[in-house]
């Protein structure tokens, strides 16, 4: 009870990042749409905010405001995916040569640490989390670099990969397994930026490979069930 109270006041910020993990988690594919009506009764919120953010999830182009029609959850083209990967690649070897010459031994603790809970995660079946957890990777880097500018950037598109995965994955590759996180920090660890460089840029390649460019899967969830409680 003190948890749906606690939602139902959520505030314009809480709303747009409960939709945005909704997003990046892949619970809500591209094309799906997004009513005012549904999601302020979901937050308790009014018409006008729930406009807001969705105004504010347009411009950083995970909904698509369409007029007379209302909001849909972004459907990236195939050259728009392509652009995601080739800027996900320059942010993130940036990142990666950055933490080389910075991590600490708490950076080190933190990166071993989250491979174990993807660990955890996959050998429980555990897709969601596991999903959750393989994009909180990526973002824990760009936390770890102390970047600002690039966490910000790498963070929208985190979420715009996973429209790209949800719509043009092939059905029968399953996401990648940890180890590729594994080899990733231990490079870092080892202060090897050479090495890191090679193993961030197989790894975000490896993902671009599991992609089919000729023909899409959208999810279809009730909202009330992926943004209630």
């Amino acid at each position: 009870m003190d948890a749906e109270a606690g939602m139902r006041h959520a505030t314009d910020q809480e709303i747009y990042e409960k939709i945005w993990s909704a997003i990046a988690e892949r619970q809500i594919g591209p094309g799906t749409r997004l009513k005012e009506e549904q999601l302020a009764d979901i937050f308790g919120a009014s018409r006008a905010r729930i406009r807001h953010v969705l105004q504010n999830l347009a411009r950083d182009g995970l909904i698509t405001l369409v007029p007379n029609r209302g909001a849909f959850v972004s459907k990236p083209s195939i050259e728009e995916a392509r652009d995601v990967f080739f800027a996900r690649r320059t942010i993130e070897e940036r990142l990666v040569e950055r933490l080389c010459a910075t991590i600490d031994a708490a950076g080190m603790a933190r990166l071993r640490e989250h491979v174990d809970q993807e660990r955890k995660a996959h050998q429980d079946g555990d897709t969601a989390e596991a999903i959750r957890l393989s994009g909180a990777f990526h973002m824990l880097i760009a936390e770890l670099a102390q970047s600002q500018i690039l966490a910000t950037l790498l963070r929208d598109l985190v979420s715009r990969t996973s429209l790209i995965m949800a719509m043009y994955q092939q059905k029968e590759i399953q996401n990648c397994g940890p180890d590729e996180h594994a080899a990733i920090v231990q490079s870092i660890t080892a202060r090897d930026a050479k090495e890191a460089l090679a193993v961030m840029h197989h790894h975000l390649a490896h993902i671009e490979n599991q992609l089919d460019l000729e023909s899409e899967r959208v999810l279809a969830r009730d909202l009330e069930d992926i943004l209630g409680l």
